[in-house]
């Protein structure tokens, strides 16, 4: 079988490579990565796979990708919600007319499945409950309007040309590989340097906490599984508040709770919603379930970086003067 993978040189994407290519030796994967800030080509050496350095918003370079592929796994996109805060032009660029350049392409190709990899956050805020895959869409950040886009997007080819799409919804991933301006790989690396911690509002923001490993699981088996046309949330009602996931890690770390600094949320993130969770039965019909443990995956991830530190370092040499303008004073001892 041969897989083509938009964005493997990222966190989820790169996860999901390292795992198939375990399970499946013998086939054969594509990889198309832009190698943007948050790629990194060297996750992937050892694993024998096709690498093509190139934009999703290329026609030759995506056809040329795609050619003779059976699935389309589609992760490539700008998915970091602060950036977007400072304009959504290349979210929209890459979630939109890249997405659209992929479909268009597999018209010709003809995979039998090209999987959609959206995100819970085009639902909006969940003050309460669990959002269905039936839900209103309703995003709040230009990211997530741009991947709500390309999610509808998708879902209009099934209906008007049949691609056999399926898209997936997962919630707040974590796990190794994970680019170090996200919460968790952000904050374990400010402990590690005995830096200081920013912490939105009281810290009491919500999330559902999926281990990468667990998510790139429900996505082989809505791949595998799922119906064309249909959506499929994945989380693991693992609901955990800012200020818990850095007690964690100063607590995994040995660190004094002197590093978490309490800012206001409206002067380093606006609009941030307070709370997401997403009803996972529909996947869990077809035979998925999490099973890593919330707290002991974190303690793991949280000592993966401690023992990367060369990997995070060169990550995060990338971006010193997006953290500058962002955290600004927040990150200063």
């Amino acid at each position: 079988m041969k897989l083509l993978v938009t964005g493997g040189a990222g966190f989820i994407g790169t996860n999901f490579v390292r795992r198939w290519r375990e399970h499946y030796a013998g086939d054969t994967l594509v990889v198309l990565d832009k190698l943007t800030y948050a790629g990194c080509r060297e996750n992937l050496d050892g694993l024998g796979v096709e690498f093509i350095h190139g934009d999703i918003c290329d026609e030759e370079t995506v056809r040329r990708a795609m050619d003779g592929c059976e699935f389309v796994v589609h992760f490539a996109a700008e998915s970091h919600v602060d950036r977007s805060l400072y304009g959504g032009a290349e979210f929209l660029r890459t979630s939109v007319n890249g997405t659209y350049t992929l479909l268009e392409a597999a018209r010709v190709v003809q995979p039998s499945r090209f999987l959609m990899i959206s995100t819970d956050e085009v639902y909006g805020p969940v003050p309460s409950g669990h959002s269905l895959e039936t839900d209103e869409l309703l995003p709040s950040s230009p990211y997530a309007a741009s991947k709500a886009a390309a999610d509808r997007l998708a879902f209009s080819y099934f209906i008007t040309h049949k691609l056999p799409v399926v898209i997936t919804r997962s919630s707040n991933n974590y796990g190794p590989y994970q680019y170090p301006e996200k919460q968790l790989p952000f904050f374990t690396t400010q402990a590690i340097d005995d830096q200081p911690i920013p912490i939105y509002g009281d810290g009491g923001a919500y999330r559902d906490w999926l281990h990468v490993d667990d998510n790139c699981a429900g996505v082989e088996v809505a791949l595998r599984r799922g119906e064309p046309g249909q959506v499929y949330n994945i989380g693991a009602y693992n609901q955990r508040s800012i200020i818990e996931n850095a007690r964690l890690i100063l607590d995994e770390l040995g660190k004094p709770e002197a590093l978490l600094r309490f800012v206001e949320s409206e002067s380093i993130r606006p609009g941030h919603d307070v709370r997401y969770s997403v009803d996972c039965q529909k996947l869990q019909a077809l035979g998925w379930q999490p099973e890593i443990e919330v707290e002991a995956g974190l303690r793991a991830v949280v000592r993966w970086y401690a023992d990367h530190r060369d990997w995070w370092e060169m990550m995060r040499a990338r971006s010193k003067e997006f953290f500058a303008r962002h955290y600004g004073g927040h990150l200063k001892g």
